[in-house]
C-alpha cells in the first residue's frame, strides 16, 4: 500500500471491508512460479524445472553450460581428432609412396621389354609376334606411367591436406587464448567483489526502500497494527 492509500484510509475514504476482500483475493490468487523461487540459485532443489529457474538466474552452472569447460572440451576433442586424421593421412601417404615404388619397378621392366622387342622387330621384320609384343608392351608402359603420375599427384594432394590441417592447431591456440583471457577476467572480477565479511554474517536485504517503484509497501498485518495504534 502506498502513502496516498494510507492517507485515504486514515481520512475514512476507503471501505475497509472492500479492502479486506481485495486483500484476501490477492492472497488466494496463485503466484507465478518465478515469484516463489529462492533468493539464491544455490538454494534450488530438483523439483524446480530448469527452464523456470533459467528465467531468473539464467542457465544452471552445469558442465553443459560452463563456457570455459565447454571450450576446454572443444580444444581437447579437436586436438585428439586432428591427431587421428593426421595418422590416417600419413598412412595413406605411405601406401601411395609404396605403390609408386612398386609401379616404377614395373615401368622399368616394361621399358626394357619395349627396347628388346624394338631390336627384335628391326632384326626380324617378318616375325609378326615381335611387333605384336612391342605394341602391347608400349601400351602397358604408357598405362603404368599414367598410374605413376596419378599416384604422384595424389601424394602432393595429401601433403596439401596436411598443410591445411596445420590451421587446426592455430585455431586451437586461438581458442586457448580466449580461454586464458576469460579466466583472467573471472579471477579479476572475483578479486574485485571479494570481501572479508562472510555472506552468512550479513543482514538480510530490505524488502522495500523509500523510492522503490512498487505497491508492496505495507502488508495487511502492518495496516491492522497501525490502525490499532491509532485506536489507542
Amino acid at each position: 500500500m502506498t502513502q496516498e492509500e494510507l492517507d485515504a484510509l486514515m481520512g475514512g475514504d476507503v471501505d475497509l471491508d472492500a479492502l479486506e476482500e481485495e486483500t484476501v483475493e490477492a492472497e488466494d490468487s496463485p503466484k507465478p512460479v518465478e515469484d516463489e523461487l529462492p533468493d539464491s540459485p544455490d538454494q534450488l532443489d530438483e523439483s524446480i524445472p530448469d527452464d523456470i529457474a533459467a528465467k531468473k538466474w539464467g542457465p544452471p552452472a552445469t558442465d553443459e553450460n560452463k563456457v570455459v569447460h565447454q571450450l576446454d572440451d572443444v580444444t581437447k576433442e579437436s586436438e585428439e581428432k586432428a591427431s587421428e586424421i593426421f595418422d590416417i593421412i600419413e598412412g595413406i601417404s605411405n601406401d601411395l609412396m609404396e605403390k609408386e615404388e612398386l609401379l616404377l619397378s614395373v615401368v622399368e621392366v616394361l621399358t626394357s621389354n619395349v627396347s628388346m622387342f624394338q631390336t627384335l622387330s628391326e632384326k626380324f621384320p617378318d616375325v609378326a609376334a615381335f611387333k605384336t609384343q612391342l605394341a602391347q608392351n608400349e601400351t602397358a608402359q604408357e598405362s603404368a606411367q599414367q598410374v605413376v603420375e596419378m599416384l604422384q599427384v595424389s601424394g602432393d594432394s595429401i601433403m596439401n591436406v596436411m598443410d591445411i590441417m596445420q590451421y587446426q592447431d592455430i585455431h586451437r591456440q586461438k581458442i586457448e587464448r580466449v580461454i586464458n583471457v576469460m579466466r583472467a577476467l573471472s579471477k579479476y572480477m572475483n578479486s574485485l567483489f571479494d570481501s572479508k565479511v562472510d555472506d552468512s554474517q550479513r543482514v538480510s536485504s530490505a524488502k522495500h526502500i523509500v523510492g522503490d517503484a512498487t505497491s508492496d509497501v505495507a502488508s495487511t498485518e502492518d495496516i491492522e497494527a497501525l490502525l490499532e495504534q491509532f485506536g489507542k
